[in-house]
């Protein structure tokens, strides 16, 4: 339970939190940029830590252990993708710079159509109601039901108090501060946070009796008839969840789409003063980005291991196996001291917050630019801000409603969220790798590339839906394809499928002329832009960009 003391670390943390807050609101937002995205002032500093922060959320403290804890290192691929943001700082940034752009669709919008724009606003607040708001909420609450160790308050579940309250709290900075609150507050929220997950690593490994005693313990636990423990990063070709080569591409499609051009993390970097201060906040984050596996997924497999010596750590589910969800909350809840306990439980406060906070900008700033400006051009930019602080309510509202249909998917929260996004991903990966690496990448190519992904991507989720649920379903040509087939593979398939559909309605219909895609496409750049780009990177960048992927590939080669 919690002592005296971590309810005042919490308390100073919330403090902290206030004065940021009431700082950031006397610095009037004038118009709507200056809201959305900090009046484009950013250093490297506050972007690279705003990337991470942002990223590290609910999926991670749950999703993340609870994947350790329940299938090892299966889900290391996924974070260790992380290196992809240096093909967003080195790739992308100049483009997205040049363009001046507010959000990714309104980047499509320039290469393609209007229609390419509003395709993708779509389907980007879909996704952030069905998997973003809905799974940070949903681990928010089951979080502090476990470490506060309280089922009922006034009668009514804790969960939902705390999980409404955590939304009401983050709401609330976020709609009065914007991007900058969101900005500031992550680099106070980050040093917490990596700070209580390390002390929790030590401690678990501590209490576990070193590093190798769980290699030991989870290498004994077998995960398929293939002579695979959970252990291993690269399982045999022929495993059911976790293929290799399925699980290098899936992770690598989904981890190109998140990293380059999600709205939720691209949004941090257009934040930034300039070229420069972008691509090191980006070379930052990927530094930061190698810690996660470190910080919840092996101290998920400590906590597995800790079971399986003491048979009595995790609590139980009701079909008798352990919940590996609770694992990290119940590391906190277990092994720390009093005061450190404040400190992390701010920690994970802070993450869900952070992913929260710039979740509702994200989605508010979608709206607001992408629909409602498209249509009122002439609204002023004091009513804009007002517009993007009531969506920010409305798609708070939608996550919430959509928690119980959430809380009956349970216990594979990360399977789920990365489900969603390996059908979400392909369309829009493809949109944009040949809207800026192909000049005759036509309008309509772009905008059908778009679409075949996302009506694939809602027809897989259906039949995913309507098998798991229906007993006894015949076996046909539909079901074999479209639920069968391993989701990994499913989502490298999808991609190629929409890159034909993107390179054939292209060849076919209109190219584009040389006006539009200038400084949008590769080899389209006027002298003065080449020579800026260049001007922004020095031996520097190069060498720190070097080192992020030689520590990947060493993380690959030691847990082959």
């Amino acid at each position: 339970m919690m002592a005296t003391l971590d309810w005042v670390v919490i308390g100073l943390f919330f403090l902290l939190l206030i004065g940021i807050i009431v700082w950031v609101v006397s610095q009037k937002s004038n118009n709507s940029e200056d809201y959305f995205l900090g009046g484009r002032d950013a250093t490297w500093v506050a972007i690279g830590a705003s990337i991470f922060a942002s990223n590290i959320g609910s999926e991670h403290l749950i999703g993340l252990a609870g994947a350790g804890a329940s299938s090892g290192m299966a889900m290391a691929h996924w974070e260790i993708q992380g290196w992809m943001i240096l093909i967003l700082g080195w790739v992308f940034v100049p483009f997205y710079s040049r363009s001046m752009v507010l959000t990714m669709p309104e980047f499509l919008e320039k290469r393609f159509n209007p229609e390419s724009r509003t395709i993708l606003s779509v389907i980007s607040l879909v996704s952030y109601v069905l998997t973003k708001v809905a799974v940070t909420v949903y681990a928010g609450g089951l979080v502090f039901q476990q470490v506060f160790g309280i089922e009922e308050m006034w009668g009514i579940d804790f969960f939902w108090i705390s999980a409404i309250g955590l939304v009401l709290l983050t709401a609330l900075y976020t709609i009065f501060g914007g991007m900058k609150s969101v900005l500031y507050t992550s680099v106070l929220q980050t040093p917490i946070l990596l700070l209580g997950s390390l002390i929790i690593l030590v401690l678990g490994l501590k209490e576990v009796g070193g590093w190798q005693n769980v290699l030991e313990i989870a290498g004994a636990t077998a995960t398929n008839e293939y002579g695979d423990s959970m252990v291993n990063l690269i399982r045999d070709n022929r495993d059911a969840d976790f293929p290799w080569l399925g699980a290098l591409i899936g992770s690598a499609v989904i981890g190109f789409w998140y990293w380059c051009t999600d709205q939720f993390i691209v949004q941090r970097v257009l934040s930034g003063k300039d070229e420069k201060q972008s691509r090191r906040g980006t070379i930052f984050g990927a530094y930061l980005k190698l810690t996660p596996v470190f910080l919840f997924l092996i101290p998920g497999m400590i906590a597995f291991a800790i079971h399986q010596r003491t048979g009595a750590f995790l609590p139980l589910l009701d079909n008798g196996n352990p919940n590996a969800d609770a694992a990290f909350p119940t590391l906190v809840a277990k092994l720390l001291p009093a005061g450190v306990k404040g400190l992390v439980v701010s920690g994970i406060l802070a993450a869900l917050m952070s992913s929260l906070a710039s979740l509702f900008n994200s989605s508010a700033m979608l709206f607001t630019i992408d629909f409602y400006k498209r249509f009122k051009p002439e609204t002023p930019e004091k009513k804009l801000v007002k517009i993007g602080q009531i969506a920010t309510v409305v798609i708070v509202l939608l996550g919430i409603l959509w928690i119980p249909i959430m809380r009956s998917v349970g216990d594979v929260l990360y399977e789920y969220l990365q489900d969603v996004q390996s059908v979400l991903a392909p369309g829009i990966a493809a949109a944009f790798l040949m809207g800026i690496l192909w000049k005759r990448a036509s309008a309509k190519g772009g905008m059908w590339g778009l679409l075949s992904g996302f009506i694939i991507g809602i027809t897989r989720l259906g039949a995913k839906v309507y098998y798991s649920t229906v007993e006894g379903a015949a076996d046909t040509l539909f079901k074999s394809v479209f639920f069968d087939t391993n989701w990994l593979f499913f989502c490298g398939w999808m991609l190629v499928v929409c890159l034909i559909v993107v390179i054939v309605v292209s060849l076919f219909t209109e190219a584009p002329s040389e006006e539009k895609i200038q400084g949008l496409v590769f080899g389209t750049s006027t002298p003065e832009q080449v020579a800026a780009t260049r001007a922004s990177w020095g031996m520097w960048d190069v060498i720190h960009s070097v080192i992020i992927l030689g520590l990947t590939a060493a993380f690959y080669i030691y847990f082959w």
